[in-house]
Order: C-alpha cells, then sequence, then structure tokens
C-alpha cells in the first residue's frame, strides 16, 4: 500500500487504475463515468478522459501542475472533471486523493437536489452533520469546481446536483473507502424513507461522534 507524500511513480499511477477498477468492482460506479486524481509532489495525476478502466496503463494517466499554470503533460487529455480535482486538492493541502463517481443512490437524492441528512451517525465521517450538495453547473466547467468547492469548504464529500458524488482521501484508499461509505448512506436513507419517517440525528449528538471518528477507518500512516 503507498502512503503519502506520493510521488509520480508507475505505482502510483497503476494504484489510481487500480482503484477506478474497484470502483466498477464495488458497484459504486458504472463504466468510464468515475475519475480519481493523486497529489503527487507539486503536481496532480489524473485519469484520462473517457478510457475504460480494464485498457488503462499507467502511461495513459495525466500530469497536470497544481498551481494550474502550464499545460497537462501526457499523450491523453485529462479527465473532463480535472477542474474540480485540481481546485480541491488546492484547497485541501492535508488530502492526497479525490474520488468522483456516480452511484446510483447518491445521484438519485443529487437529482431530487436534496443533502444528506445526519440520518446516521457515519454522517460524521464527512465532517460535519450533512453531506451537502453543491450546485449544478456544466460537467468540467470553472463554475462546476467553483461549486463543488464551496460545498466542501468544511467537509470530506458532497453530493453534485444532477450529477453523481465526490469525495477526498488522505490516501487514495481513503477517498474509495469514503465513497463507498457515502453509497451505503445514501441508500439506507432512501431505503428509512420508503418505509417511514427518518429520525434524524440533533447537531449536538453528531458533535459527539466528530471527535469519536476523527481517525476512524484506514489508517494513513
Amino acid at each position: 500500500m503507498l502512503k503519502p507524500p506520493y510521488r509520480d511513480t508507475p505505482d502510483l499511477r497503476q494504484a489510481i487504475i487500480d482503484a477506478c477498477r474497484d470502483m466498477n468492482r464495488r458497484g459504486i460506479n458504472q463504466g468510464t463515468s468515475g475519475n480519481i486524481s493523486a497529489r503527487a509532489d507539486d503536481r496532480m495525476i489524473i485519469t484520462p478522459s473517457g478510457v475504460p478502466y480494464d485498457r488503462m496503463t499507467p502511461d495513459m494517466l495525466v500530469s497536470i501542475p497544481l498551481d494550474g499554470q502550464g499545460e497537462p503533460e501526457g499523450s491523453l487529455p485529462p479527465s473532463t472533471e480535472w477542474q474540480f480535482h485540481l481546485a480541491l486538492l488546492q484547497a485541501k493541502p492535508e488530502m492526497h486523493a479525490i474520488v468522483h463517481a456516480h452511484p446510483v443512490h447518491c445521484t438519485a437524492l443529487s437529482i431530487n437536489r436534496e443533502e444528506i441528512p445526519a440520518c446516521h451517525y457515519m454522517i460524521a465521517l464527512f465532517g460535519g452533520n450533512s453531506v451537502p450538495l453543491a450546485g449544478y453547473a456544466l460537467f468540467g466547467s470553472e463554475e462546476l469546481a467553483g461549486e463543488v468547492v464551496t460545498a466542501m469548504r468544511d467537509r470530506h464529500g458532497c453530493l453534485m446536483a444532477n450529477h453523481g458524488a465526490v469525495v477526498t482521501g488522505e490516501t487514495l484508499e481513503k477517498g474509495l473507502w469514503r465513497l463507498e461509505e457515502l453509497e451505503v448512506l445514501a441508500r439506507a436513507y432512501i431505503i428509512s424513507r420508503s418505509i417511514g419517517t427518518p429520525h434524524i440525528l440533533s447537531d449536538s449528538e453528531i458533535d459527539s461522534v466528530l471527535g469519536a471518528v476523527a481517525n476512524y477507518g484506514l489508517k494513513t500512516a
């Protein structure tokens, strides 16, 4: 398992590809709609646009300067969503990976323009008492990047209106784990509404959980 700080190596690039394939195996993404990036020194390494994961090779991934100055380096164009990946890595220097996909239940809530409230204490894994909804904007646009960064100012994940979901990770593994947990939350919330009225935990109840889950999950070191 690679540990941050990451370097732009074939092993890192393969780890990103493996994480993409794992998303599909876990059922939290379909086809090539998801994309993953990682911080590597002063650059971002991100999946290319529209390449099936089972055909992707390390040399296909794209390198982009983290300061946004200069052209992408690679034989293929980067994911169309590279702008919000870059903006999140710039805004959250403690995070080393960004994972975006279209999990079905997260996407269903995003189509309804709904956030996920504190329906379960595991909401605290995302940094607060909700998983917020980022406003709608055209995919791949600067406007969408702004909406995502604003929604995730104090969160580790958000839903994206009529689009999908995105999370940050201290490592690639933790980013993938966090996205899977988000889809589980979304599914549980939808099911709970189908059988009754969900009970939403109070701010004070979630506050008591936040400290307890600060180091929960996959270890980063």
